[in-house]
């Protein structure tokens, strides 16, 4: 239940997100969905491998390089679900660091309900 209520606030965060910014497109609330599923389960599987990778870069800039793996986490997932595109490396950094933000202040209810 709680990975669904998870995935759905992830959904809405990325197409609120999506709204938002130009340079990223989302076809629709299902592309959405599937987005936010396939975000999870690469951040899930991928992004630990990535950080382990970089540990001396990311030492190196004080952990600003994460945001450059989060952009390209973002770029694969653009790979893997048609309808949803992102214009550019830097559109998926800011779309990265928008979602966090918009995905934290709608989980904000969720959590103290």
């Amino acid at each position: 239940m709680i990975f669904f209520l998870k995935v759905l606030v992830s959904s809405f965060a990325v197409l609120i997100t999506g709204y938002i910014l130009p340079g990223v497109h989302v076809r629709d609330f299902i592309t959405a969905v599937v987005v936010a599923f396939v975000l999870g389960l690469l951040n899930m599987l991928l992004k630990p491998i990535l950080i382990l990778l970089t540990i001396p870069i990311t030492i190196l800039t004080l952990g600003l390089f994460l945001l450059v793996i989060n952009g390209f986490i973002i770029l694969i997932a653009t790979h893997i679900v048609k309808g949803f595109v992102v214009d550019g490396f830097w559109w998926a950094v800011l779309f990265s660091i928008i979602l966090t933000i918009v995905t934290w202040l709608l989980e904000i209810p969720v959590k103290s309900a």
